[in-house]
């Protein structure tokens, strides 16, 4: 870090609280307060960005235009893997305005424990820490790297919270019970070891995801018996968390060559302008595992279709050019993959367009539910 990005951190740290409270992300003042005293700049030692072809570019973050960034609400990649065919990213430093109003969301008080899955830069354990006290500030993630980076960092501005590695998962029931666990990636089942561990009337904020894109934040309230709660109104998303046998991700499969043509009124691509929409699809029959993208003009590298290809070689391409409101549709392989889109969209209209709260989660030992308007109402196995 140069002199000037020590000197110059705290008014792009004010400036950034400020934004957040005009923007209502920011509510109760101990939250303002953390997020213009923690000197983000200390957790985001390397900043990376993709450019106009979808390669990763260091980003210098001790430049004014770097701070700048850095003190904006902007995700920033921290830490790339290379899979041979390309580099993927593996931590992040989320959203300034998303993690507040997951802090909001949870509603937590002085005095209360807290559990964070997923350390990171060790960022939010600053905030927690700056709200808290340490002493309060539990955090697990499975990357000893990670962890012992953020330590480092925390220690640096005078916060010794609990960091442990370890599969977040299993979370941490050495340091249990906890009134409140927020986890920092997204998982596609909530791990009944996080219930376990979380007193009666605690309450947990995750991102789940059935599959990518698939799913929202949802706050779990813990009953006796069970966890239960809504998705939260805004839309957000994480890293999925990483497991000990996690594996490089496999290369799209080989597409059918035989191809059916026809037109759809529902949107394009629904995992960007209508995610309700995709997250019942994963319910109406899509198959497990299907990749999702765009395919891009070569020249304007503007998206002209989107495409979904699953492990058995069906494939499904979209106009996102409309021609009075119906799309073009060009299919492969054995299972038509537009066909649960457009039953998902017809279960979406028959209950009345539902918007995201009115979706929500039950959690038992044995199984999890999703459901509409309410527990006892229409609902799905979760995961299908």
């Amino acid at each position: 870090m140069t002199a000037q990005s020590v000197t110059d951190w705290a008014p792009r740290a004010q400036r950034l609280a400020d934004l957040l409270a005009t923007q209502g992300d920011v509510h109760h003042p101990a939250w303002k307060s953390a997020v213009a005293a923690v000197p983000r700049h200390v957790f985001v030692p390397a900043a990376y960005q993709q450019d106009n072809t979808g390669t990763w570019q260091p980003v210098d973050v001790t430049s004014p235009s770097g701070l700048d960034l850095v003190y904006s609400p902007t995700t920033l990649v921290t830490a790339l893997v290379d899979r041979g065919t390309h580099q993927e990213s593996i931590s992040s430093s989320t959203k300034p305005d998303l993690m507040l109003r997951m802090l909001d969301a949870l509603d937590i008080h002085n005095g209360h424990k807290v559990l964070e899955i997923g350390t990171g830069t060790g960022y939010n354990a600053a905030l927690l820490s700056h709200r808290l006290g340490e002493n309060l500030v539990f955090s697990v993630d499975i990357d000893s790297e990670l962890v012992e980076g953020a330590r480092g960092r925390l220690h640096k501005i005078g916060f010794q919270p609990t960091l442990v590695t370890a599969d977040g998962a299993g979370g941490l029931p050495e340091h249990a019970p906890f009134d409140r666990i927020i986890a920092t990636c997204s998982v596609p089942t909530v791990p009944w070891a996080w219930a376990e561990q979380l007193g009666v009337g605690g309450k947990i904020l995750v991102d789940v995801k059935v599959a990518p894109e698939a799913g929202n934040l949802v706050l779990l309230h813990r009953h006796p018996d069970r966890l239960e709660g809504r998705f939260t109104t805004r839309w957000g998303s994480f890293m999925t968390m990483r497991r000990r046998n996690d594996k490089a991700s496999a290369s799209p499969p080989p597409r059918s060559a035989h191809t059916r043509r026809r037109r759809t009124t529902i949107p394009p691509h629904p995992w960007w302008n209508h995610r309700i929409g995709w997250l019942l699809a994963q319910f109406q029959g899509l198959p497990a595992d299907v990749h999702i993208g765009m395919h891009l003009d070569p020249d304007t590298r503007a998206p002209t279709t989107s495409f979904l290809s699953a492990p058995d070689g069906s494939w499904a391409t979209v106009s996102l050019t409309s021609n009075h409101g119906h799309y073009d549709v060009i299919e492969g392989g054995p299972t038509a993959l537009w066909d649960s889109l457009e039953r998902a969209h017809q279960v979406w209209l028959e209950h009345e367009q539902p918007d995201w709260t009115r979706l929500g989660l039950t959690i038992t030992p044995d199984r999890q539910r999703l459901w509409i308007d309410t527990p006892d109402g229409t609902s799905w196995p979760w995961p299908p």
